[in-house]
């Protein structure tokens, strides 16, 4: 197990470094740039040029590059240039909110995601097949940010059982550790405001668990599908074996092998992929703060949040690769 991991962690410095190639040159190919987003377009060329030899934009691609891969050494992402603010600081307050939206919606998928795809295969033709096919399919064919405007007007505009924006009313009066909301509230024992913020990750939660809901739901159904068909599993029947072991031990095992994979997948896409859903409920995280990043041409932002972003996506590879082999004996064999 060990020399997987070490063998997959090596494997992740090449990835790395031509990630940061790709992201330099995309970058520096946007129209525009920072000097024109911070100037405006009555900013004379002399203004412009003052402001690029400030951010070091005058010097050629490849001293730029080598500049950012030395700061990087350094963990230097570097400063905001719309909030003169050290990139590393803005993606750690940020960071927390998107990721406790990220894993409420990867666990409503899973939890619901799973056993519908699993029950779905066992009972296939039935109505609870027919509704989690039509119900996935649905799922993954509406746009997340129109079903999450739905889900607003509906239960926070029109019911008012939940709260429509942010991440904590207010009114409440709490105690800040880590920046994980809810983690907090249980720590300090508040629990009046780890359950406010409960409350505020229902609703974005849902809507972003649309699509990965659908994808688990219909993964699921297939792997089941035909591992039922499979010798081992008619072996085992045909042994006397109870249906709870062959279920347990042949069927479900062996079917979340490629649902794993999937869990993994969208986790990364979950993190990246929040902008839209934090848009609509006003959900201080870091996909919206990358948008407004856009906006403003803020290059250090743009480059240290994506490069994060793909850093904790290789990670989760590396997690999904070690539950594999737990999972597959015959992986850490091979």
């Amino acid at each position: 197990m060990l020399r997987l991991i070490v063998r997959r962690l090596l494997q992740l410095i090449p990835t790395l470094l031509g990630l940061t190639v790709l992201l330099f040159l995309w970058i520096h190919r946007l129209p525009g740039g920072p000097a024109s987003a911070l100037l405006g377009e009555r900013a004379t060329e002399a203004d412009r040029r003052q402001i690029e030899a400030a951010l070091g934009l005058d010097e050629p691609l490849w001293v730029q590059y080598g500049r950012w891969i030395e700061r990087l050494a350094r963990l230097d992402l570097g400063t905001s240039t719309q909030t003169s603010r050290p990139v590393w600081e803005e993606f750690t307050q940020r960071f927390p909110a998107t990721v406790e939206l990220a894993l409420t919606a990867m666990l409503i998928a899973v939890v619901v995601g799973i056993p519908l795809g699993y029950f779905a295969a066992r009972r296939r033709g039935s109505w609870l097949d027919a509704g989690a096919v039509s119900g996935s399919l649905i799922g993954v064919c509406i746009p997340v940010f129109f079903f999450a405007l739905i889900l607003k007007a509906v239960f926070a505009v029109n019911l008012g059982w939940l709260p429509s924006t942010g991440r904590q009313s207010t009114g409440i009066d709490a105690t800040e550790i880590t920046g994980f909301y809810v983690l907090d509230g249980l720590l300090t024992g508040e629990w009046d405001a780890s359950w406010d913020a409960v409350r505020h990750l229902v609703l974005p939660g849902v809507a972003l668990a649309s699509i990965p809901l659908a994808v688990i739901v219909r993964i699921t159904r297939a792997s089941v599908l035909e591992v039922l068909t499979e010798d081992y599993v008619r072996t085992a029947e045909s042994k006397g074996l109870k249906q709870r072991t062959v279920r347990g031990r042949h069927v479900l095992r062996n079917a979340l092998l490629p649902v794993v994979t999937t869990i993994g997948l969208l986790t990364g896409s979950l993190l990246s992929g929040a902008v839209l859903t934090e848009s609509v409920f006003a959900f201080g995280g870091i996909g919206r703060f990358i948008a407004e990043g856009i906006d403003a041409r803020d290059y250090p932002t743009l480059m240290g949040f994506i490069l994060l972003i793909a850093l904790l996506y290789v990670l989760i590879n590396l997690m999904v690769d070690v539950a594999y082999s737990l999972i597959d004996p015959r992986v850490r064999v091979n």
